[in-house]
């Protein structure tokens, strides 16, 4: 029998801490650093003291949940360990030290594009002879896989300096992983958001990233605990959010720089890119048809105070090359390459300006 993760999580999932009620998972007590060698399974448990008087119990209850839904020949007793809140939580930045940049790329609702754009995004950047990885971090909506046509791919783990890390999928020279790869395509995913959120760091702290220049994360459509496990574990340069130019995607579009700058959030908005901004027939490409209302992005950017990255068209190209896992921005000499090889400057211009920002001033003493 092999074991997996999920399988350890599923049965994890059926553990209620008395404190709280939630079960384990959903409560955030299990650590993502669930270690599988054959049949022996180990991991942490977090605890928000030491002295935590539910502590035994737990973890007696999480043995024998294993041993029941997982296969009685786990070896498992006495493989559990112990953290306390302030030991499990790594402070931000220290996830990922070789990525130079991080950027989630957010939407306030689903369909207007946002995972079209972060794919044609890392792919221009990696154009521009960047180092790119993108996380599709859409548990419940992978697309990544398919639009760069590795629905097929299984990564596999390594073992490097002493730990099994994820090796990333890679293609036109972007460094990729998705959810996508380790579940059913065809089969919905079921999970709690503590389930979704500890897979989710699996992929971001399990995972041979290497040395990046542009880490881009595909966030989920909307708000959720995605989005804050992001923000509690990495360090983000800034954020990117994707929108229609309807003001129905507007205005959803406007909660999702409201949730960034939140004071308890604290992210900077890099920009704002309007999809669809327009349809160009390609036997037109001077033509313009404002299906879903004009400048509607440009003037929310103006109204927010942040930069318009990009405006992109409607073009059939488009959606061919998500289907069939050519992204358009691999020819720069079309109207959306073009597009998203603009973009991707500016995205360059805007996290210079941030990290410039950001840095320490220098005080040179003057004698």
């Amino acid at each position: 029998m092999t074991l997996y993760p999920k399988m350890i999580l599923d049965a994890l999932a059926t553990v209620r801490y008395p404190g709280t009620g939630k079960n384990l998972v959903e409560a955030g007590m299990v650590e993502d650093n669930i270690r599988i060698e054959g049949m022996k399974v180990s991991f942490s448990l977090i605890f928000e003291k030491p002295t935590d008087p539910f502590m035994k119990s737990i973890i007696k209850a999480a043995e024998t949940a294993i041993l029941t839904y997982v296969d009685k020949n786990v070896d498992i007793v006495g493989n559990i360990t112990v953290k306390t809140l302030q030991e499990a939580r790594p402070e931000p930045g220290k996830l990922l030290p070789q990525v130079k940049n991080i950027i989630g790329i957010s939407s306030g609702k689903g369909g207007v594009g946002k995972s079209t754009v972060s794919a044609n995004l890392a792919v221009a950047l990696a154009a521009m002879g960047y180092k790119v990885g993108l996380l599709d971090a859409d548990i419940f909506g992978p697309s990544v896989p398919k639009m760069f046509q590795v629905e097929d791919a299984c990564p596999y783990a390594e073992k490097i300096e002493g730990r099994d890390l994820i090796l990333p999928v890679e293609k036109y020279g972007v460094k990729l992983l998705s959810i996508g790869f380790f579940v059913d395509p065809d089969q919905a995913t079921l999970w709690r958001g503590g389930m979704a959120s500890n897979a989710l760091k699996q992929l971001i702290a399990d995972a041979a990233w290497g040395d990046l220049d542009y880490f881009l994360i595909d966030l989920p459509p909307g708000t959720s605990d995605i989005h804050l496990t992001i923000v509690q574990n990495l360090a983000l340069t800034g954020a990117i959010v994707v929108s229609t130019p309807q003001q129905v995607a507007l205005a959803d579009a406007r909660k999702g720089i409201n949730m960034f700058t939140n004071e308890k959030v604290n992210v900077p908005i890099l920009g704002l890119v309007e999809n669809m901004a327009w349809f160009t027939p390609a036997e037109l490409p001077g033509n313009r048809y404002y299906l879903f209302g004009k400048e509607g992005a440009r003037q929310l950017a103006e109204e927010m105070e942040v930069p318009l990255l990009g405006q992109i068209p409607i073009v059939q190209s488009i959606c061919e090359g998500g289907d069939n896992g050519t992204p358009v921005a691999l020819n720069s000499d079309t109207v959306t390459g073009q597009a998203f090889a603009e973009l991707a400057a500016k995205v360059v211009e805007q996290v210079d300006i941030r990290n410039r920002e950001q840095a320490p001033t220098k005080i040179v003493e003057i004698k």
